[in-house]
């Protein structure tokens, strides 16, 4: 059957003239035998599809696929960075953390050396707060800020931190050394005797260091001179040789003891001791750390302080005004100053 241009069937016995498209081949959208062919099967489709498309359509098209693409491509990108941003800190930092903890703490306690042992006791204390913001938990650094918040005559501070390093490490003696101290600076007796008892508690038997401890803070508040006598006694049988500081310990009690003489036998020895100390460390100037060395005489020089203080004592009770005056204001310029812990 044969068809018209508008695609409606002729009937066989109409003549008339042949589709003129028809003479020049099959109509598109025609079958082989002037049919509608199914959709996309003839070359051009059927009568809904699009019409063939030139390269530069095609180019076009691909380009403008590519420019819709961009924002999504852009925010994925923009995620991905975001998710980066948030995983990878999560998980190095966690890392990296203790590490870098570890070297502003060290750093800040080498400062703090530093200007300690130029005796700038305030730039020492910025120091170590620097590195307790960075290690709050560490009882050592707690201790020694306790130790310059003391010598900056700030004992109530230096309460808070001994304190709070007795908390954090119960068992370690040096809290409960630092905290008799300031006990003693504060007048607290029964305190300061506790904390001492505490020490020699927590270490073996018969330890020179705590019995020499709690023989100093007897002395200190004037409680159990006895006792305290006894103490210091055991520990220069058990101590290595005659330490200058034991020696100045049993001195100050027996002057408490109205043994004035037998003290000041025992003051001189701890004197020329701690100064012979001194001599020695002045020699090694320039062979061993500066800092180091610094800090060190600061301490000899804090230990001569006291022990000239004790000495003083003991002549003026004995009745030696002249070296008593000569003691008592060495003692001043070399450190002595309760209200610093240097007594």
């Amino acid at each position: 059957m044969r068809y018209d241009r508008e695609g409606f069937p002729i009937p066989s016995e109409f003549e008339g003239p042949r589709d003129d498209l028809e003479a020049f081949g099959p109509v598109p959208g025609r079958g082989r035998a002037g049919a509608p062919s199914p959709a996309g099967t003839a070359r051009g489709g059927g009568r809904g599809d699009p019409p063939p498309r030139s390269p530069f359509a095609a180019e076009r098209s691909a380009r403008q696929v590519r420019e819709d693409q961009s924002p999504l491509r852009r925010k994925r990108y923009s995620l991905l960075f975001l998710v980066a941003a948030v995983l990878v800190p999560a998980v190095a930092i966690p890392e990296l953390l203790p590490v870098v903890r570890d070297v502003v703490v060290e750093w800040s306690l080498h400062e703090a050396a530093g200007h300690e042992a130029r005796g700038d006791v305030v730039g020492a204390l910025g120091a170590v707060e620097r590195a307790v913001a960075w290690h709050a938990e560490d009882a050592d650094l707690l201790v020694r800020r306790g130790q310059l918040r003391l010598q900056n005559r700030d004992p109530a501070g230096a309460i808070r931190d001994a304190n709070q390093a007795v908390v954090l490490a119960p068992f370690a003696p040096q809290a409960r050394r630092l905290r008799a101290l300031v006990h003693t600076v504060l007048e607290r007796p029964d305190e300061a005797l506790a904390d001492a008892e505490a020490v020699v508690g927590m270490t073996v038997p018969g330890d020179p260091e705590s019995l020499n401890l709690r023989a100093y803070t007897r002395a200190l508040v004037k409680r159990e001179l006895p006792e305290a006598l006894a103490d210091i006694e055991l520990a220069i049988e058990r101590g290595v040789g005659d330490l200058p500081e034991h020696l100045d310990t049993r001195g100050y009690i027996l002057h408490l003891l109205g043994r004035h003489h037998e003290a000041i036998d025992d003051l001189n020895r701890a004197i020329d001791g701690m100064q012979a100390l001194r001599d020695r460390l002045e020699v090694s100037r320039g062979r061993v750390d500066p800092i180091d060395l610094e800090l060190r005489l600061r301490s000899v020089d804090q230990g001569l302080a006291v022990m000239h203080q004790h000495r003083g004592e003991a002549c003026a009770a004995a009745g030696f005004e002249a070296q008593a005056r000569q003691d008592l204001d060495l003692a001043v310029r070399k450190g002595f100053d309760p209200t610093r812990g240097v007594f």
